[in-house]
């Protein structure tokens, strides 16, 4: 609540009550915040010099005060003290720390359906206290809630009545906001506890719109508005329109009691709240094997090789298995990685330098296999065996070819003798 220094003109000293700050001001006179020697603080509300001096409104400011002092619960702020008989009668109530309704809505937006109906349940059991002590209170509005750390507070009990607004009949002389008067208030009716549950159903309706339900305009307007034309309740939560509606009923007969207000509210304050959390949106499944950043893509090519008709893996490879990445090619001693490839990143699995953590329950990482089941070749073992394999085929071949070429010229020298030997033989007649 706000609260302004004092001014010249205003009291220092009510009653027992120090003075300290400017409340507020209203048609009926100006609201203090004060203290008693305990230091205890109250609301205190001085009359105006002109409604001093009209005896009738003393002896109904004297009925009123009586009446509050009966109200008991604890949605009201307590009536402290009261002095009718000073030259400007004045009450105390207890300080009700906390801003209005009417603030609280101004500034931060209209209230959720569940706060709506929870204000609402609180401002319903406090008025079965009021109406029950006799008392209506006949200017129930958002400015007159108070809501403190243990919630609403009711404040302002009775002046509307204390000032003769019972009677009014004549256009711009009712006490309080127009657009929460009820239309018996206007057309001079008398009021009963259904007059405050038209103003609780006008005083939900700003809370839940941030505005009267029947617009805004001048007191002419607005008066017209409530006795002849239904409210408009666009943006009134669904769970709490047709309640609503029923409050703001013309005929007096037709508005529920506070009683079954209370009860209603608290229902649908219990089941909006627990819609509230149902309807909270389920925290993002994670995946523990699923990878990210740079690594989705390789995540992604091992999904679509897993499904069926996707194109195989190379022949002598296996994927690495799920939630596992194989160590990345290094060069230096091994000869440099294959041009084309790019190195796979590595997951950071809490591995030191370029050797792999072990795996749970075993001491040393697993070996990498190939599509046979065989541990791959170390490269320097085959260039090795190559090499070996190589120089053997070399030396084997040189050996056949020298083998042939001495065979060949043995065989051509030993056919020319016998040759010769043969044809002399048949020339000299040795042979028949």
């Amino acid at each position: 609540m706000a609260m302004m220094r004092l001014r010249r003109e205003d009291p220092r000293v009510v009653g027992s009550f120090r003075l300290h700050r400017r409340l507020g001001a209203g048609g009926m006179g100006v609201v203090y915040l004060g203290s008693d020697r305990r230091g205890q603080r109250v609301a205190l509300k001085v009359i105006r010099p002109d409604l001093a001096e009209d005896q009738e409104f003393r002896s109904r400011f004297a009925r009123e005060v009586s009446a509050a002092r009966r109200i008991r619960g604890g949605c009201t702020a307590r009536l402290v003290a009261a002095d009718l008989e000073a030259d400007r009668p004045w009450f105390a109530t207890q300080y009700v720390p906390g801003p209005s309704l009417h603030d609280k809505v101004a500034e931060e937006g209209p209230l959720s359906a569940a706060d709506v109906a929870a204000v609402g349940a609180a401002l319903s059991e406090g008025l079965v206290a009021v109406h029950e002590a006799g008392v209506v209170h006949r200017d129930l509005k958002p400015s007159n809630i108070l809501l403190s750390p243990k919630g609403p507070r009711i404040i302002d009990f009775g002046i509307a009545w204390a000032t003769g607004a019972s009677t009014l009949t004549h256009v711009g002389t009712a006490v309080g906001s127009p657009g929460f008067l009820a239309p018996e208030q206007v057309r001079g009716i008398a009021v009963t506890p259904a007059t405050d549950v038209f103003a609780l159903g006008a005083t939900l309706a700003y809370a839940a719109t941030q505005d009267s339900p029947f617009g805004q305009g001048s007191s002419e307007v607005m008066l017209y508005r409530v006795v002849h034309e239904e409210p408009h309740l666009h943006g009134v939560p669904d769970a709490l329109a047709p309640l609503v509606r029923a409050c703001l009923a013309k005929d007096p007969e037709e508005r529920p009691s506070t009683l079954q207000l209370s009860l209603r509210l608290k229902e649908i304050a219990a089941r909006e709240a627990q819609g509230m959390v149902d309807t909270r949106p389920p925290a993002p499944r994670s995946d523990p094997d699923r990878p990210t950043g740079r690594l989705a893509e390789q995540y992604a090519e091992q999904r679509t090789q897993r499904r069926p008709g996707a194109t195989p893996p190379p022949r002598g490879t296996t994927p690495p298995p799920r939630g596992t990445t194989p160590p990345p090619r290094t060069g230096g001693t091994n000869g440099g990685s294959r041009s084309g490839s790019r190195p796979a990143p590595v997951r950071n699995t809490g591995r030191t330098g370029n050797r792999p953590a072990p795996r749970s329950g075993a001491g040393r990482p697993g070996p990498r296999t190939t599509g046979t089941g065989r541990r791959p070749a170390n490269p320097r073992l085959l260039r090795q065996r190559l090499f070996v394999f190589v120089v053997v085929t070399l030396l084997v071949a040189l050996g056949i070819a020298a083998a042939q070429g001495c065979q060949g010229p043995s065989r051509g020298l030993d056919d020319t003798p016998r040759k010769t030997v043969h044809q002399e033989r048949s020339a000299s007649g040795a042979f028949p």
